[in-house]
């Protein structure tokens, strides 16, 4: 019995030992963050508006807006890190940054690498820029007519088949972009929240263009924070902050100021928010 009794003291012990340890970790990146007084964060500098650079190089858009009210709730100064694409979930993993607001789209795989931090701040799908006199009202009309796209996007084939659009693939954006501006095509196809940025960006030669269609495939976009802080309190403070944003309506103010037209996702966790 004595044997058992010291037997269980022990495995206690361990147990006590091991959490105090995952407490401990639980709260690195935290802790790190106030005692540094500074919060890391990655932003794009290449999305505008999103996360871009203005003419005197600094780092301005929706996503750096987040970013400085992320600092501001925990009372420390902020620090943007440009990240792109192809490294910012590297960035995270590494400790290089401490959180990341760069139009992620979220994917299981995603999950399985980052904390994804629910709920989301925005969404992107699949859009089509058109002329204004191009006569397309719906997906429908598209059906046996050229459209440029960029080439490897996956929701190339997707459209093709289920509108019967004639992709005419390009290299890169600016091929397609110009594809379009010169008539050989009826629509440039992309990501909307890319061809929002575009009409966004007040540039003449697009003052004709609209993106008057629904947008296909929505696709959430969602902060991370390193993966083993996605269910401690740096995960809680993260959470807390993006349903504060849908409730108070700031992502709507944040989306009208840098021009992005009124996205029906926001609309919608803006009502889920205001319920709760």
């Amino acid at each position: 019995m004595k044997k058992s009794f010291s037997t269980l003291l022990a495995a206690m012990a361990v147990t006590g030992i091991l959490a105090t340890g995952q407490a401990q970790a639980q709260s690195a990146v935290l802790d790190r963050i106030k005692n540094n007084g500074v919060l890391r964060v990655g932003v794009k500098t290449d999305y505008r508006p999103f996360g871009y650079l203005d003419p005197s190089g600094s780092i301005v858009g929706l996503e750096p807006d987040l970013a400085a009210d992320m600092a501001r709730r925990l009372d420390v100064r902020l620090e943007l890190v440009p990240v792109q694409t192809a490294n910012r979930i590297e960035f995270l993993q590494q400790g290089r940054i401490d959180m990341m607001i760069a139009t992620m789209s979220v994917n299981e795989q995603r999950r399985k690498v980052v904390g994804v931090i629910e709920p989301f701040y925005y969404a992107g799908g699949t859009g089509l820029l058109i002329h204004k006199n191009a006569g397309i009202q719906r997906w429908e009309d598209i059906k046996d007519k050229p459209v440029c796209a960029t080439q490897g996007a996956y929701y190339n084939r997707d459209i093709a088949q289920k509108y019967g659009a004639r992709i005419v693939a390009f290299p890169g954006n600016v091929e397609a972009q110009n594809a379009l501006l010169t008539g050989s095509c009826i629509g440039f196809l992309q990501d909307s929240t890319l061809l929002a940025s575009i009409l966004a960006g007040g540039e003449t030669k697009w003052a004709d263009y609209e993106m008057p269609l629904p947008v296909e495939n929505v696709v959430p976009w969602a902060i991370a924070v390193p993966l083993q802080e996605r269910d401690q309190a740096y995960g809680d403070f993260a959470r807390q902050a993006v349903t504060d944003w849908h409730a108070s309506g700031l992502l709507r103010s944040l989306e009208q100021k840098w021009g992005l037209p009124a996205s029906e996702f926001l609309t919608e966790e803006q009502t889920k928010a205001a319920a709760q």
